[in-house]
């Protein structure tokens, strides 16, 4: 397998990535946010793409999400890890914990959700939108490295960038949610059309504004510097379980066939150019 790494907030490059190259890689939907660079960690063929740009340049609800999944799909990665920060809405999960959440609610707008569209409509199924087999993989990782870790939970994703006011954030709480982050969707979604696995590392850095400190840029900083170089330790660990043991095929979920069932647009009727488009995340179909 390959493993795609989209590094978020504090992680803008792999150092420790052997026989590294640069590679500008453009996509049907534009360009990534920076170009990729390829290598191998702990012997495991490794893509790494930093989602915000190598100056943290791009906000949240502007990246090109589409671009970014196809420009590694287009490499050859069968899987995508999400490096993240986030903030938590429970005792459970302090700053410095990671969380690796099994569910998504997408509150953002606006943003590009779909490969699809311009004549070809296909309704993919994201009801378990992370790979379980990645998840029990990257929590496996974080005990090896003794990384403080808990998996399960329910990620909100929101717009951003400014932080949640007291009344939206005790919301959320009260709703059950357990991580606040500002870039899962689309990027789930996105990944499940072209048929990749998908998982989260966030990395909590505050408790957002329901407890009785704001949330500060300053803050948020301090814990994201320390969670470097966890991130990167847990990121070997992470390669060296995957290049022994490769994710299952079939999975749990489906995701290496999920355009199965999914596209319901006769194929007598594609139009050329969205066919052109789609071959670059699902040649099995557009080719």
């Amino acid at each position: 397998m390959k493993l795609g790494i989209i590094g978020g907030s504090g992680l803008y490059a792999l150092p420790q990535l052997a026989a590294a190259h640069r590679i500008s890689q453009e996509t049907p939907w534009g360009w990534p946010s920076d170009a990729l660079v390829e290598g191998r960690l702990e012997g495991l063929p490794v893509v790494f793409l930093p989602r915000h740009g190598p100056h943290h340049s791009i906000a949240p609800a502007e990246i090109n999400y589409r671009a970014n999944i196809a420009a590694l799909k287009a490499r050859g990665c069968t899987a995508i890890l999400s490096v993240s920060a986030c903030g938590s809405f429970t005792p459970d999960l302090p700053p410095g914990t990671l969380a690796v959440p099994h569910q998504i609610i997408d509150r953002t707008h606006g943003r590009a959700g779909s490969f699809f569209g311009g004549g070809i409509v296909a309704h993919v199924s994201l009801a378990d939108p992370i790979s379980a087999e990645l998840a029990d993989a990257l929590l496996e990782a974080a005990t090896a490295v003794g990384a403080p870790a808990k998996g399960g939970g329910t990620y909100l994703a929101i717009d951003g960038p400014r932080f949640a006011t007291r009344a939206e954030s005790r919301l959320s709480k009260a709703e059950g949610l357990d991580i606040v982050g500002m870039t899962a969707m689309p990027e789930a979604a996105l990944a499940r059309e072209a048929e990749m696995a998908y998982a989260i590392a966030a990395f909590v850095t505050d408790f957002d504004s329901w407890a009785d400190e704001a949330v500060t840029t300053a803050a948020v900083l301090e814990v994201m510097a320390a969670n470097r170089t966890r991130s990167q330790l847990l990121l070997g660990a992470l390669c060296a379980r995957l290049a022994r043991q490769p994710l299952a095929v079939p999975s749990r979920e489906g995701w290496e066939h999920a355009l199965d069932q999914a596209i319901v647009t006769p194929r007598n009727a594609w139009p050329a150019e969205a066919t052109a488009h789609l071959r670059a995340i699902a040649p099995r179909f557009f080719a």
